[in-house]
């Protein structure tokens, strides 16, 4: 960690950035999408607002940023050619800070297609990184679905005793010689502190990350902590139509 960075931050130190791309693969246009009359993306810049006082909708999509700017969400216009949402973030941070004059210490990656988005966690997450040891933050919750275990699509993380992530999977990790023991599942919301954020996109992705395709691999193999706070939070992440039906039929909303 930064040896410079030697207090607790405050909420106004922290930027919340909400990456957001017209060009999903399986649901296009999913942002601008309609849940109970209210754009998705603005559905989550509203329960974000709740927990952050700074906070900007990061796209590069005319679409994206027209609804930003007919709801009042502040937005940044950001480039088309990046592949990740951490990429996003790091490019959206030089910008709103450049375009307002403010300075912050901490991002938050929160993400677009989450409706249901906690602002409980969003604060478990700011507080988190708000540490002067925390240089990446990120959420986890226990879970004893045996199913759910198995599924890839369904990331695994194992710590260490502090609460570090000692590696993410989507293979069934780590084995367990005694059925239904707990586990733990990756809820991928992230927190940087500014200057790990303005490093880790320097980097090139490597052998674990090509492997499993997960960015935070690339963190790891590259020596960068990540911290893992423990939520009871699931989400109700969109990738689909389908997944959009499912929501609007739970009678969560």
């Amino acid at each position: 960690m930064n040896g410079r960075v030697n207090k607790m931050l405050q909420n106004e130190d922290i930027l919340g950035i909400i990456p957001a791309r017209m060009a999903s693969t399986r649901f296009p246009g999913k942002p601008v999408v309609l849940i109970n009359g209210v754009p998705m993306v603005i559905r989550v810049y509203r329960e974000a607002s709740r927990a952050l006082q700074n906070l900007v909708i990061a796209s590069g999509d005319d679409e994206i940023e027209a609804v930003a700017r007919q709801y009042g969400a502040k937005f940044v216009h950001t480039s088309d050619d990046h592949t990740s949402g951490t990429s996003r973030c790091a490019e959206a941070m030089k910008t709103y800070s450049a375009k307002t004059g403010q300075t912050f210490k901490a991002i938050l990656n929160i993400q677009g297609d989450e409706p249901m988005v906690n602002p409980a966690v969003i604060s478990v997450l700011a507080n988190d990184i708000s540490r002067p040891e925390t240089g990446i933050s990120t959420l986890i919750k226990p879970e004893v679905d045996q199913e759910a275990f198995k599924n890839p699509n369904r990331v695994k993380v194992v710590l260490n005793r502090d609460g570090f992530a000692l590696y993410f999977s989507r293979s069934p990790l780590p084995y367990y010689r005694t059925p239904g023991t707990a586990w733990f599942s990756h809820i991928g919301m992230y927190a940087f502190k500014k200057e790990i954020l303005e490093q880790i996109v320097e980097l090139e992705p490597g052998i674990l990350e090509n492997a499993e395709s997960l960015e935070q691999l690339r963190w790891l193999e590259n020596g960068y902590p990540i911290h893992c706070c423990e939520s009871n939070y699931s989400g109700f992440g969109i990738d689909s139509p389908e997944d959009l039906a499912l929501l609007l039929k739970s009678g969560l909303l």
